[in-house]
């Protein structure tokens, strides 16, 4: 490969938030950490080199995307998803979370429901409880080892909860699930049917293992284009978090107006200049760098899988259809929330993402990150085999 994604790189007193501030979160200085979801590698050639002439001018005044920036973020969902966008869908944010926080003011008032599927990506729920709505759960079902939907339970939810609001996660994070076109026409039928509008985040897109296939919400039936707020990001799939820039796809113009609206209300106009670079340049250029990524990440998890059967099988890994982050199941350790938190903290000495963040649903599962070198995700495998031994009374 032309990427060499087992390049140990030292992010170290980089002001990372993986790396350089363990201790202020609470966690020992020498952790390892595989949680927050970025990843160790060093993105493609030709942002940085797009970045670098940016900054060569010596410039950083207020931008915007011109009709470049549009071609390259529409080109890439028509080539790669065949959906086809309009440009005045498009509203640009520095983030998602950021876009889900302004579709809750945009759509909902206090004390309405808002819908999400626990296990879920925990900002889901900050956002909906910090602005004063409430929270309401339809738990994700698990069947031997695979999450399903309670539809029954979602549109029971949506009636009694008078549901506002569905934040829906495509691909699942933390659970890896890559929803298939019937189960998501299934949600777009009762949220239709129920007047609910969608928030569909598909910021991980782009991480889809072969025998899956991603399904853009508004392409599964044209009719959802009309409640659906559809989120996209080049952050995840090219590590450009830092940067801060998200494409938000909004096809209803009344839905467009009270989302730009709840934008404006924030102060916020012009997103990072070096964000528009870099989504510009990684949606023109960057499709070999991420070919060869997913190939790698393909190896760091038939590794996981191979190294739990042999060693951890008390561990049992939740077999994902996308995404770079892993669930693990660790109930047959008998462990307490207490008592697994200190296996993986100060027995192992790893920082992962406790199950229990995404929900009471969560509990007794841990979420990994395995975007980093191979070897990193070895060190942090026998740290766990050792942890778990010494646990057992197998090793002292």
């Amino acid at each position: 490969m032309s990427y060499n994604f087992d390049e140990i790189i030292d992010r170290k007193n980089t002001n990372s938030l993986k790396y350089d501030f363990a201790v202020e979160r609470g966690r020992p200085a020498d952790i390892l950490p595989l949680w927050v979801a970025d990843m160790d590698f060093r993105t493609a050639d030709c942002i940085v080199d797009r970045i670098k002439q940016d900054a060569d001018l010596g410039i950083f005044g207020y931008s915007d995307g011109q009709e470049g920036y549009y071609q390259a973020v529409s080109g890439w969902y028509q080539t790669y998803f065949g959906w086809s966008v309009k440009k005045e869908w498009l509203i640009k944010t520095p983030g998602i979370v950021f876009a889900i926080a302004a579709a809750v003011r945009a759509f909902t008032e206090e004390g309405d429901g808002v819908l999400v599927q626990q296990p879920v990506y925990y900002p889901f729920t900050e956002v909906i409880l910090d602005n004063n709505r409430k929270l309401v759960n339809n738990p994700l079902v698990l069947k031997n080892g695979h999450y399903e939907i309670d539809y029954e339970d979602f549109e029971e939810k949506i009636r009694s909860e008078k549901v506002k609001l569905f934040l829906l996660c495509s691909p699942h994070n933390p659970v890896g699930r890559v929803w298939t076109e019937e189960e998501l026409k299934r949600l777009g039928t009762i949220c239709k049917k129920h007047g609910v509008i969608v928030v569909s985040d598909e910021i991980h897109s782009d991480f889809i293992y072969e025998e899956y296939k991603h399904h853009i919400f508004t392409e599964v039936d044209s009719a959802f284009e009309e409640f659906t707020v559809l989120c996209t990001s080049p952050s995840k799939t090219f590590n450009l978090a830092g940067l801060q820039i998200s494409n938000i796809f909004i096809p209803h113009k009344g839905n467009r107006e009270k989302f730009q609206k709840a934008v404006n209300q924030t102060g916020y106009s012009q997103v990072n200049m070096l964000g528009l670079t870099a989504c510009q340049a990684a949606y023109e250029g960057g499709r070999q760098w991420l070919d060869e990524l997913k190939i790698y990440l393909k190896g760091n998890l038939d590794f996981v899988r191979s190294y739990l059967e042999e060693f951890l099988p008390e561990i049992k890994l939740i077999e994902p259809e996308g995404t770079y982050l892993i669930w693990l199941d660790f109930r047959a350790l008998g462990l307490s929330e207490e008592e697994l938190e200190d296996l993986i903290v100060n027995k192992a000495g790893l920082w992962l993402d406790s199950g229990a963040i995404f929900g009471k649903d969560g509990e007794g599962f841990e979420r990994i990150n395995m975007a980093c070198p191979r070897v990193v995700l070895k060190e942090a495998l026998d740290r766990l085999k050792n942890a778990v031994l010494e646990k057992s009374g197998k090793i002292d």
